[in-house]
């Protein structure tokens, strides 16, 4: 038993799975503005648009039937918002990152060889 909290201490504290635990956090309090943005902000513009509150009130009625069309019609608005978000995060830390890589490099300081070979090479270079 002792061995197999172990490997779960090993496995939990890997650097991937923090990563993605702090991921599911963060993931899970955008998702919570996202949802915001769309509901009280987004929607009801749209709401004067459409002449409805939300998507969710197009109904259609079958028979006895409610097909909530509405519903769907919001869940993928709710997406495409959401795609279009977490599209504009990658694509700015992608850019971060790329100016981190574009950063030229800092020559190290020559070492005390380097130094001694380089008066060597002038001295010999000033009796030529």
């Amino acid at each position: 038993m002792k061995k197999f909290f172990s490997e779960f201490k090993t496995f939990a504290m890997r650097g991937n799975v923090m990563d993605l635990a702090v991921g599911v956090i963060i993931g899970s309090a955008f998702s919570a503005i996202t949802t915001s943005l769309i509901n009280d902000i987004l929607m009801p513009l749209i709401g004067l648009l459409v002449g409805k509150d939300t998507f969710a009130s197009i109904v259609f009625h079958v028979g006895s039937a409610d097909i909530m069309f509405g519903n769907f019609i919001q869940a993928i608005f709710n997406f495409i918002v959401m795609a279009f978000a977490v599209f504009l995060i990658v694509k700015v830390v992608n850019s971060l990152h790329k100016k981190k890589d574009e950063a030229p490099a800092a020559h190290p300081a020559p070492s005390k060889e380097e130094v001694l070979l380089t008066e060597i090479r002038d001295i010999l270079a000033s009796k030529k």
